[in-house]
């Protein structure tokens, strides 16, 4: 069988190459008549940052092998002029729904430990070992206030520019401590290990749900990349003024805990008239070292926002260290803590 064109297919077809040939043509002819951008140089210099940053974090998640939490956490960094820069932060879960393991813990609760809420602290320091100002790029998205009429924001294709600045580049070493509390899934983590739960009376009721809290102290060390940027321009043809201020940090750190502290079972046995029973955590198998890879990102503004991510491996239970986290701070409020005024005599 011979296959025909209809003349409707062909029209339809005729019809549709020219037009994308006519919408080809316009978008040719409108990339050609966009005129260069000029722009006036307001500041460019990213070793003129704050020193002090505090972090209100209203939320963070973290997802790993042993737990599941969502919380809220505080933080700060201090920068040493070119030499050094030091972080503190802390966090807890927002309540017990917001902490799987002891949630499951409370609900299933037959034994005499109090599952303990998540928390996590840490605090450190980077030591810059290169701290120096480099040639580089930033895009900026063009902004205009004629996009405040109607919805041309929302329906505009953001047009942006790339011009050269300067960025401050750190490579560093950090050195800091950690500890961590958390809720185990102890019945879990025995079946995992082929490890039985018992003492001299015998092996912990079968079926069971058995807990435990888990506190882990240890140091990391690693290293770290910084880019800085703190430059504005005023782009000419009525569009607003562009600034790029933000501060991003990468690292990677060996994580060591030479404390791991699990808690004994505690049992109120009834079929033994509610004999206390002890049954040791010790033969359950841990881990002292982890690893983990992170990036930082805020904005060198008095109030502005930060962000975070990790994942890795912490030191604790052998076999269940994977973790993955990210977290935002809103507000961070920032200062140079400099007082000093000028004063010129009459």
């Amino acid at each position: 069988m011979k296959c025909q064109n209809h003349p409707v297919v062909n029209k339809l077809l005729l019809a549709c190459a020219l037009l994308i040939g006519a919408t080809t043509a316009t978008r040719a002819q409108g990339l050609s008549s966009k005129a260069a951008i000029t722009y006036e140089e307001l500041y460019d210099d990213p070793y003129s940052i704050n020193k002090l940053f505090l972090h209100l974090q209203p939320m963070y998640a973290e997802l790993s092998a042993t737990n599941v939490t969502a919380g809220f956490g505080i933080g700060a960094n201090y920068y040493l002029e070119n030499k050094a820069d030091f972080h503190v932060s802390f966090r807890q879960a927002y309540t017990q729904a917001f902490d799987l393991a002891r949630d499951a813990a409370v609900k299933n609760q037959i034994i005499v430990n109090e599952p303990n809420n998540f928390t996590y602290g840490e605090i450190g320091g980077t030591y810059h070992i290169q701290d120096f100002e480099d040639d580089g790029d930033t895009k900026l998205a063009l902004y205009s206030r004629k996009y405040n009429k109607g919805n041309r924001w929302a329906a505009h294709m953001p047009e942006h520019i790339v011009i050269p600045t300067k960025v401050r580049k750190i490579r560093g070493v950090r050195l800091g401590g950690f500890a961590f509390d958390t809720s185990l899934d102890l019945k879990r983590i025995a079946e995992a290990q082929t490890v039985v739960l018992e003492d001299a009376q015998g092996p912990f009721p079968q079926g069971a749900y058995v807990h435990t809290n888990q506190v882990v102290k240890g140091a990391f060390i690693g290293g770290s990349m910084s880019w800085f940027r703190n430059m504005a321009i005023k782009p000419d043809k009525g569009y607003s003024i562009l600034s790029s201020n933000s501060l991003l940090t990468t690292f990677a750190d060996f994580m060591f805990a030479p404390s791991i502290e699990m808690e004994d079972v505690l049992y109120r046995d009834p079929a033994q008239g509610n004999t206390l029973r002890t049954f040791r955590t010790d033969r359950i198998e841990t881990k002292a070292w982890g690893y983990r890879l992170g990036i930082e990102g805020k904005s060198n503004r008095t109030i502005g926002w930060a962000y975070g991510a990790e994942v890795g491996s912490r030191p604790g239970v052998k076999g269940k260290g994977f973790f993955a986290m990210i977290k935002v701070s809103l507000p961070v409020y920032s200062t140079s803590l400099n007082s000093r005024r000028e004063a010129f005599g009459k």
